[in-house]
């Protein structure tokens, strides 16, 4: 059976449309990050109305990525979910001009820009960096037709899609009481007798 016959955790067939899958694979964040990542996916697809969109959902993240073909290494930019935000990630980062000093990540390739809000992708600065990544692309965007989505990979074990609930101060300070490892409790029973 491959990756993609697999039901997703969201319920719904791997077998359904792509946009079926990519809502069911959003629909497992927590509100507020399943909206920025609905929100950004958005602006992105009509400012990359040709482009390709690739989407992986892996084990850490949730990622949607727009490229000139279904090949990863051309993808120009993407956005990634995690249970506590979304990232704007810049596939080749590092080269980009970044004067405002926008671009966060200190590997050797990508860089990225933590999104709050889909406002941040109409900045001046961050407009700008997404000019130079399309100008910069392996694989240029076609020039016409209409983008379609392609889902590459489905990843069968994948961290939590939403942040844990905070647990309040008491009731960790239980927990820990609980937990405590037998072996402190005897040598300090130990110290007491001596």
């Amino acid at each position: 059976m491959s990756r993609l016959s697999r039901r997703t955790e969201a319920g719904a067939p791997a077998g359904d449309t792509p946009a079926a899958q990519v809502a069911g694979f959003i629909a497992r964040f927590d509100p507020p990050v399943a909206r920025l990542l609905r929100a950004a996916r958005r602006a992105l697809r009509q400012r990359f109305p040709t482009a390709v969109e690739l989407v992986y959902d892996n084990y850490n993240a949730l990622a949607i990525g727009w490229a000139g073909s279904e090949r990863a290494s051309d993808v120009i930019v993407s956005v990634a979910g995690y249970a506590r935000g979304v990232s704007l990630y810049f596939t080749h980062g590092a080269r980009l001009p970044d004067p405002t000093g926008r671009l966060e990540g200190q590997g050797k390739q990508g860089r990225f820009v933590r999104l709050t809000d889909t406002a941040i992708l109409a900045q001046a600065a961050i407009v700008a960096l997404l000019d130079a990544a399309t100008r910069d692309a392996r694989t240029p965007l076609p020039q016409t037709g209409r983008g379609r989505t392609v889902v590459k990979s489905i990843s069968a074990r994948q961290r939590p899609r939403r942040s844990a609930a905070p647990v309040p101060a008491r009731s960790r300070a239980r927990e820990s009481a609980r937990t405590t490892p037998r072996g402190g409790e005897t040598s300090r029973r130990r110290r007491s007798s001596a």
